[in-house]
């Protein structure tokens, strides 16, 4: 039994073999592995993610997360004796201005210039933070588009477990996405194709969106051996008013709110959370959803399998039952299901 007061981060271990972590996405989209849980009977069953339709119903509701990922990785050197740098856009603070990691940050110094794809991007340094991080002013050396010149000369920041280089960086975009500023995937999303989304709206099932814009914070590592002590990080989001008039007519109606992904269940939680009912709102949210956790919105979840003691496997414990996730991993091991970010599907009902 949990203890729900002094939960550790050991309770939320697993052992995954290595080979059992994705390094390339599925083709199609559609056609990873989906394995189910009854949250309420603990009953776990197998199918795949194109059948999806068949574990929903008329009147439900998704809800998708519809932020794009900056491909925020550059690679340049420094202005005057040419030698590397590599840029990781974290945040942005102003119209040409970025929080960045970089390494080798003992080049980054306050007044250091950068050239990034032949002078089509500089950058000088303009603050070191207390965390290391820096704050870099960009200039358009070859263009008049920013994010235009990201995606000429941009990688995709693919998590640390993925070591293969990724041949399609639109493979690291869900199909619907729309808003620029992730710094990782919303990976439950990447699964669903075009046609499968127009298939699931003619069974009468509506879809809605939210944005969340994924943090490099998704991938930081609990490192207090208290679950209490982690502080979470911090992540911008916007609910529009048609989600959220979308929510509320399907709660009224007796149809599901079903969050694809743990970034639209943080942002519809925080929602309720900050405004004790789902409206029109943005911000920041902070959230830390962990067992123990009263769920206002969600009465479903499609989300990917998640890392050992991290923050996102004490979110679906938390919506699904500590005991019935940890089961529910261990059978996915067992049954050789593919892990993490270009990983199989888990839907939760």
């Amino acid at each position: 039994m949990l203890d729900l007061n002094n939960m550790r981060r050991s309770d939320f271990y697993y052992e995954l073999p290595q080979e059992l972590i994705a390094q390339t996405p599925i083709e199609p989209r559609n056609a990873s592995r989906m394995l189910c849980l009854d949250k309420k009977r603990g009953l776990v069953t197998h199918d795949r993610f194109y059948n999806l339709c068949d574990h929903l119903k008329k009147g439900d509701l998704l809800v998708l997360n519809d932020s794009r990922v900056l491909p925020a990785r550059i690679y340049g050197e420094t202005e005057d004796t040419r030698s590397f740098i590599e840029f990781l856009l974290v945040e942005q603070r102003g119209n040409l201005e970025w929080e960045i990691l970089c390494r080798p940050g003992k080049k980054a110094r306050v007044g250091r210039r950068f050239v990034f794809g032949g002078g089509l991007l500089k950058a000088e340094i303009t603050e070191v933070l207390d965390d290391g991080n820096r704050i870099a002013g960009f200039e358009l050396g070859g263009g008049t588009n920013f994010f235009a010149a990201l995606d000429e000369i941009g990688q995709m920041p693919l998590p640390p477990y993925i070591t293969e280089k990724l041949k399609d960086k639109e493979r690291y975009q869900t199909v619907y996405s729309n808003e620029v500023g992730s710094s990782a995937a919303p990976t439950a999303g990447l699964h669903f194709t075009r046609q499968q989304l127009r298939e699931i709206e003619d069974m009468g099932v509506n879809i809605a969106y939210v944005t969340l814009h994924v943090g490099l914070g998704t991938f930081r590592p609990v490192k207090e051996d208290r679950v209490l002590d982690h502080k979470m990080h911090r992540e911008h989001f916007e609910l529009p008013k048609r989600t959220a008039e979308l929510i509320n007519e399907t709660k009224k109606n007796g149809g599901r709110v079903i969050a694809v992904g743990t970034t639209s269940c943080r942002t519809l939680e925080s929602a309720a959370a900050f405004y004790g009912e789902i409206k029109p709102c943005d911000g920041y949210t902070e959230i830390f959803i962990y067992p123990g956790f009263e769920f206002k919105v969600l009465d479903g979840l499609i989300t990917n399998f998640h890392l050992p003691e991290s923050t996102l496997i004490m979110l679906v414990s938390a919506f699904a039952g500590y005991e019935n996730v940890m089961d529910t991993y261990r059978i996915a091991v067992e049954e050789r299901y593919r892990f993490f970010s270009f990983g199989d599907s888990m839907l939760i009902l």
